[in-house]
């Protein structure tokens, strides 16, 4: 009969198995790890390709917005930067030529 004290001894096939969790989890950090590298990669792509154009679009958006919330909600509506900025440029220019 066998003796139920004595303590497991891991057989060779649990240790395969362990062997190939372990790679297992190290072949899945990689591939989280490269994951991340091309998120960051289309990122920098995405940003590059854009350039300087997408400021200039996120302001519009935010006018138009404005523009919409006033229609809807009869706010007063709000003048845009840009455009008071160029006003006031316009008239310090007529200014100093008159």
């Amino acid at each position: 009969m066998e003796d139920s004290s004595c303590p497991m001894v891991p057989s060779r096939s649990s240790t395969y198995m362990y062997e190939l969790n372990k790679d297992l989890e190290r072949v899945i950090e990689d591939v989280e790890n490269i994951s991340v590298q091309l998120t960051w990669m289309a990122y920098d792509m995405v940003t590059l390709r854009t350039g300087f154009e997408g400021e200039a679009c996120m302001r519009e958006l935010e006018e138009a917005h404005s523009r919409c919330r006033a229609a809807v909600f009869g706010e007063a509506e709000p003048q845009p930067q840009m455009e008071a900025g160029a006003e006031k440029a316009d008239s310090s220019q007529s200014q100093t030529v008159d």
